[in-house]
C-alpha cells in the first residue's frame, strides 16, 4: 500500500495539533485541507506544507482524492463532514464528541455500518497508560466487576472565555466529561440507560456566555453498575491544573483511583504556580508524543491493516447519548431514559 492521502476538516487548536502528527506520520501524505478562516487556512497550510487549500470541505471531498479524513471542526458541527466524508468513500478520524445529537450520532453509527469504512472517534484517554491500565486490570477480573464510578473534570474560566471562541454553544460536560464519560462507558463494557443531574448558570452568563458554569449527574447503566460524573469550567485562572482530573472505580472485590492533575510536574514563577501538561500532546525534539498522537496514528494503521479502530462510532454514540440524556436531565429535572441504542453489530 502506497502512502494514504489525507485531508483535515478545520485548521483551529486540534485540526493543527492532528496536522503536526500525521505530517510526521510515514504512511500519510496530507494533501489537502479546508477551512472557512482564510487566515488560519493560509498560516496553517503553511506551516504544514499542505498544497491543496480549500475554503469548502464538499469540495475537497469531491476534488482531492482522500482516502481519509481528519475532522475537527467546534463539537456540534461534526454531522455533516464525517456523514458526507463517508458516503464520498472516506475512512474518517472525528473530534470528540462524535456529535452533541443523538439523532445525529445514531446516523453516524448507520451510515458508518452501512459504508464499512473506518471511523475512528478520538476519545484519546485511552491512549493514556494509567486510563489503558485500568481497562486491562478491569478485564483480567482484579478488582471483580464494576459497580459504581466516579469523574472529576474541571478547568479555569480561561477556557471558555479566552480559549474557546464557541463556549456559549457547548458546555464543561460536553467539553471536559466526553473523555470520562467515554472511558467509564469502556471500563463498564455497558450502555447507558438513564440519567438525571443538575447544572449551574450563574457566572458565565454574567459574561454574556450562555451555558453552565457546572454540570454534575449520575448515570445508570445497562449491567446495574452506576457513575457519577462532575464538570465546571469556571475556577480561577490561578489554579494550576487545566484540567483538574480524578477519577475512581469501585468494584466487587477493590478499588482503583486515577488521579493525573499534576502530570508529575510542579513549577513555580514569579507570575504563578502550575502544573504543565505534557501527557496527552507534547513535541519531544521533532516528535509529537503522548496520547494524542498515539490515537491519531492508531488510526492511520485501523485503515491501512483494515480493521476495526479502537474507539468506533458505536462508541461514540455511547459517550453522546449518557451526556445527550444528562443535559435533557438537567433542564427538566427529571430522570430521564437513554433512547434505544442503533443497530451497530
Amino acid at each position: 500500500m502506497g502512502k494514504l492521502r489525507v485531508g483535515i476538516v478545520g485548521l483551529g487548536i486540534m485540526g493543527k495539533a492532528a496536522g503536526n502528527v500525521l505530517k510526521r506520520n510515514p504512511h500519510v501524505e496530507i494533501v489537502a485541507a479546508a477551512e472557512l478562516n482564510e487566515k488560519t487556512r493560509t498560516a496553517v497550510c503553511d506551516e504544514l506544507g499542505v498544497a491543496g487549500r480549500y475554503e469548502s470541505y464538499e469540495e475537497m471531498y469531491e476534488k482531492a482524492g482522500l482516502d481519509a479524513v481528519s475532522i475537527a471542526t467546534p463539537d456540534w458541527a461534526h454531522h455533516a463532514p464525517v456523514v458526507k466524508a463517508l458516503r464520498a468513500g472516506i475512512h474518517v478520524n472525528v473530534e470528540k464528541p462524535l456529535t452533541t445529537d443523538l439523532s445525529e450520532a445514531a446516523d453516524i453509527v448507520k451510515v458508518t455500518r452501512e459504508t464499512g469504512l473506518r471511523l475512528q472517534v478520538s476519545y484519546n484517554h485511552r491512549w493514556l497508560s494509567p486510563y489503558n491500565a485500568t481497562w486491562k486490570m478491569i478485564r483480567a477480573g482484579e478488582i471483580g466487576q464494576p459497580l459504581m464510578g466516579y469523574a472529576r473534570k474541571n478547568n479555569p474560566i480561561y477556557v471558555p472565555t479566552e480559549m474557546l471562541s464557541w463556549s456559549g454553544r457547548s458546555s464543561p460536560a460536553w467539553f471536559l466529561s466526553s473523555h470520562d464519560v467515554d472511558l467509564i462507558c469502556w471500563w463498564f463494557d455497558a450502555d447507558p440507560v438513564e440519567a438525571h443531574g443538575y447544572g449551574m448558570k450563574r457566572v458565565l452568563v454574567s459574561r454574556g456566555i450562555d451555558t453552565y458554569d457546572m454540570i454534575q449527574g449520575q448515570v445508570k447503566f445497562s449491567n446495574g453498575a452506576f457513575a457519577t460524573f462532575e464538570a465546571s469550567w469556571i475556577y480561577p485562572n490561578t489554579h494550576p491544573a487545566m484540567p483538574d482530573s480524578f477519577m475512581e472505580v469501585i468494584g466487587e472485590k477493590g478499588h482503583i483511583h486515577l488521579d493525573r492533575k499534576a502530570e508529575a510536574i510542579e513549577m513555580s514563577t514569579e507570575e504563578r504556580f502550575k502544573w504543565p501538561r505534557t501527557l496527552l500532546n507534547f513535541q519531544v525534539f521533532d516528535k509529537w508524543v503522548g496520547a494524542f498522537p498515539s490515537a491519531v496514528d492508531s488510526f492511520v494503521d485501523a485503515v491501512r491493516e483494515a480493521r476495526e479502530p479502537y474507539v468506533t462510532a458505536y462508541d461514540g454514540w455511547r459517550a453522546t447519548a449518557v451526556l445527550a440524556t444528562l443535559h435533557q436531565a438537567v433542564e427538566t429535572g427529571q430522570i430521564e431514559k437513554v433512547p434505544p441504542s442503533p443497530k451497530w453489530r
